[in-house]
């Protein structure tokens, strides 16, 4: 989880930067949202009704996604079930069909044939019965004749019996012509104006010729309807008056048949799916478990258990994988070792230097004392060489120190000092500690976020080591504008953050900032005396809390350093109650760079709360102290620094500074191109502190502040006039 968004700023709000416009392009994405990053992965946008739903449908999906995400024998099998399935369903639809169609070609055939033969047979009888009909409706022996209607019934009988049972004979009128009487006859007990299709007798009306369609047999006795094939012509009957003649064969067989076909394919694909589905998995886990089996060991490697192997059988790709991945982790096993030795020899030769130029350094600061405090009575080159000396010792005294303390770092014989303390006070005492610096920058230092209690258990000489060199490089860097520092506790983090508006961070500088030496500009040289270890050694000084020291910055917009230390010692972090990437950073303020961003430049009207010359409060605020008691009444601004609740805090300016500002002589000329910092060491004393006269930090004999911030007395009892921020590094990146 991301430090920036996760806690709470101090006035309440959260870590996210301001509200936006919502423009065209941020309206027409938000359905992007929903149904891209919003319906499964992070938030939900839309009403309450919506988040509701996407919750409720979202929760029993997360476990089976999940599983989906993470396990690629799932994936193989079910694609392969599914493909399967599909190949199956399709050979099935296919082969019904065929079957079907076969079946009821078979059936039109036979039913053609059984039915042509009944019509002959129909017009045979009606033939027969026509000459031997006399006139007088008499035979040629004398007897009476039978009706038609008695013919019909006896011709719709003779013809069914037949078929016993396979069709059913129907007789109709022809047209809607009863013809004298004749109704609908019809064998066993088929309904027969139900039974044949309406459009089926239309046709043969107009089409005496035979014809066919499919229908449902009805019958009326209650029993189910079959479907049924109905062949019909129409004939004549012995007077000659033309009636229709139908057969119904009922395709109850074929339809037993075809289900039987239906039954037999689905139970058979059924059984392939599982099959392929069964032979899927077995093939795949051959696969994937050595795959699995190779990543558990890749694990096991990063943990630094460099003894484990895969296990190689046969000859196929999968044994050559295991062959490669094992020659691959002895190499690594082996590099691995040789970089450790180099490392272990680099860090014990380190150590031992700097241990053993101690002894010859005391003896060369003992005399370069002597020499220093009698240059008053040389020629003022030979005095000059005298105080280039002392300066040269004091930072080869420095980069003994960080040597001796990054050696410290890589053998973890670093340990940690924790007690319950205020920030406030650490940062009020870097503070004054940088007051001399940012005087000759022109550089006021803001505190914001003091009024209430920072406790967390920490080391009180690391964090402070800390932040001197996020403070000294932020007025180092700083082009006279204005540093904010600011302190914040949410949760079970704190964190104190320190913001410039100098020339800032390029992209990729934020990360190799705290690298080792490491300048942006080599050609530029140190101006503070630095070593271009301070900030290595306090990042490894808060990953020594547990915490987290991050940078952000922009060229030309500034930087902004974030220390984020959990309350408790051995909590784990998870986030920061400062976001990294400040408010007023362009993208923030809208992408659109209209002025310089806010902390100072040329003309700037800074809205701050005004420094108070005047009463003792405002004396001691004029002496350059930004933690003097304020004053009762604060005119109210526009800067968010200065409101109520903020705790904003200015470090004023001496008198001739500011009326130099007033006048618009910025120590910084923000209209020339921006400078790319380069200085990878700590800060040093002023540059005034032996080019003039002795102690020329705050006047009197300057204090020595040894290399790990104690204040610990020097070699030979002479303190050097290095002032409180002599940790401060300005190697960050600049």
């Amino acid at each position: 989880m991301s430090g920036d968004d996760s806690a709470a700023s101090p006035s309440g709000r959260s870590g996210r930067g301001p509200e936006r416009p919502v423009d065209r392009r941020t309206a027409g994405s938000r359905w992007g949202r929903l149904l891209g990053d919003g319906l499964l992965q992070g938030g939900v946008h839309g009403s309450p009704v919506i988040r509701l739903f996407v919750r409720w449908v979202r929760r029993p999906l997360l476990p089976v996604m999940r599983l989906w995400r993470r396990n690629i024998q799932l994936k193989i099998v079910v694609t392969t079930l599914l493909m399967s399935l599909g190949v199956v369903l399709l050979l099935g639809f296919v082969v019904i069909g065929q079957v079907r169609n076969g079946l009821l070609d078979a059936k039109v055939k036979a039913s053609q044939s059984q039915a042509t033969g009944g019509f002959a047979v129909a017009k045979q009888k009606a033939d027969e019965a026509a000459s031997v009909t006399r006139d007088d409706g008499t035979t040629a022996d004398g007897e009476a004749s039978t009706s038609v209607i008695q013919w019909m019934s006896d011709l719709v009988e003779s013809l069914s019996s037949g078929g016993q049972g396979a069709f059913d004979v129907v007789t109709l009128p022809a047209g809607h012509d009863s013809g004298g009487g004749r109704g609908p006859r019809a064998s066993g007990q088929v309904i027969a104006t139900a039974s044949v299709p309406e459009d089926l007798r239309e046709r043969i009306n107009t089409n005496p010729t035979a014809a066919q369609s499919y229908t449902r047999i009805i019958y009326d006795s209650g029993a189910d309807s079959q479907p049924g094939l109905v062949i019909g012509k129409q004939v004549n009957d012995p007077n000659g008056d033309p009636y229709q003649l139908y057969y119904l064969f009922p395709l109850t067989q074929e339809e037993k048949s075809l289900s039987l076909v239906k039954g037999t394919l689905t139970t058979a694909g059924l059984f392939v799916v599982v099959l392929l589905g069964a032979i899927a998995w077995l093939v795949v886990r051959q696969v994937v478990t050595p795959v699995r089996m190779a990543a558990g060991i890749a694990e096991r490697l990063s943990a630094g258990r460099l003894q484990e192997r895969m296990k190689v059988t046969g000859e196929d790709d999968i044994a050559r994988l295991g062959e490669a991945f094992n020659k691959m982790a002895q190499n690594l096993q082996l590099k691995i070792n040789q970089l450790e030795d180099l490392s272990r020899m680099q860090r014990r030769f380190v150590s031992d230097v700097s241990h053993e130029l101690r002894t010859p350094l005391t003896t060369v600061r003992m005399a370069a004392d002597v020499i220093h405090e009698a240059r008053e009575d040389f020629d003022p080159v030979t005095a000059r060489s005298a105080e280039l000396l002392a300066d040269q010792l004091d930072r080869f005294e420095s980069l003994l120190a960080d040597l001796l303390e990054i050696s410290r770092f890589d053998a973890g014989a670093a340990a940690l000092e924790a007690e319950p303390i205020d920030l406030r006070e650490v940062v009020r005492r870097v503070v004054t500690g940088a007051e001399p610096l940012a005087e000759r920058k022109g550089t006021r230092i803001k505190v914001v976020g003091d009024q209430q209690p920072v406790v967390a258990e920490t080391d009180a000489r690391r964090v402070e080591r800390i932040l001197r060199n996020l403070v000294v490089n932020a007025v180092e860097h700083g082009e006279g504008k204005d540093v904010v520092v600011r302190l914040a506790a949410a949760g079970g983090a704190v964190a104190v953050a320190v913001r410039d508006y100098g020339v800032g961070l390029k992209p990729g500088e934020a990360t190799r900032v705290f690298s080792r030496f490491w300048r942006a500009d080599p050609a530029r040289a140190r101006t503070t005396g630095g070593t271009g270890l301070g900030l290595s050694i306090a990042l490894e000084d808060a990953r020594l809390h547990g915490g987290w020291l991050q940078a952000w910055g922009e060229p030309g917009g500034g930087s902004q350093f974030r220390l984020t230390l959990p309350r408790t010692a051995d909590e784990p972090l998870r986030g920061s109650p400062i976001p990294l990437e400040p408010r007023d950073s362009r993208r923030n303020r809208g992408s659109d760079d209209t002025g310089p961003p806010r902390g100072g430049g040329d003309g700037e009207k800074r809205a701050t709360v005004p420094v108070q010359q005047s009463g003792p409060d405002g004396a001691a605020r004029a002496a350059g102290n930004p933690f003097a008691p304020r004053p009762a009444a604060a005119a109210p601004t526009a800067d968010p620094t200065a409101l109520p609740g903020n705790g904003a805090r200015v470090v004023a300016r001496p008198a001739p500074q500011a009326r130099r500002q007033d006048e618009g002589a910025t120590p910084a000329d923000d209209g020339g191109p921006a400078r790319r910092p380069d200085d990878g060491g700590t800060a040093g004393r002023p540059d005034g502190a032996r080019d003039g006269a002795p102690g020329a930090v705050g006047g009197g004999e300057p204090e020595r502040v040894s290399g790990d911030g104690s204040g610990a007395e020097g070699l030979g009892g002479r303190r050097v006039a290095q002032g409180a921020y002599r940790d401060g590094e300005a190697s960050r990146g600049r």
